[in-house]
């Protein structure tokens, strides 16, 4: 996972200017491991600079899931939720019960499995979203008792 400091510079190197409100924005997205929703950044971060807006949020979500920092996830009911990014090519898996999410490598399956999707409907595939549901260790323990 990619640490404050990290992405700090990641925003220096790119250009961008790291303001209070991007910061405490950061600051709750990368110590969190459930998908948080732009509302619960927003609650989260308020308590950190008072003064923040929700159209800030979307578009400092935005911008990190472009530069690849922060991962956005799919929940049944339509709505995102947004989590840290390790570096390089990984999926997510979200519990069912409690809503933690873990993320795991992208597999090279997923370049063949593109290739053949490409072969059957014609288009060219730019990119994918691959996304599993289940119950994470400590629900299914719980489960089990």
């Amino acid at each position: 996972m990619v640490t404050e400091t990290e992405w700090e510079q990641r925003f220096a190197d790119e250009g961008y200017r790291m303001t209070a409100p991007r910061r405490a924005i950061i600051e709750v997205l990368s110590h969190t491991t459930t998908p948080l929703s732009p509302q619960e950044v927003l609650e989260r971060a308020q308590a950190i600079h008072r003064n923040l807006g929700l159209v800030t949020v979307y578009r400092l979500l935005n911008l990190l899931v472009a530069m690849r920092l922060v991962r956005r996830v799919h929940f049944e009911h339509g709505c995102h939720g947004y989590l840290p990014a390790s570096p390089g090519h990984h999926h997510t898996i979200v519990c069912e019960n409690c809503g933690q999410a873990a993320e795991f490598p992208g597999d090279r399956d997923m370049e063949q499995l593109t290739a053949r999707v490409e072969r059957w409907t014609g288009y060219h595939v730019q990119d994918h979203l691959l996304q599993f549901y289940g119950k994470c260790p400590a629900c299914s323990t719980r489960d089990e008792e």
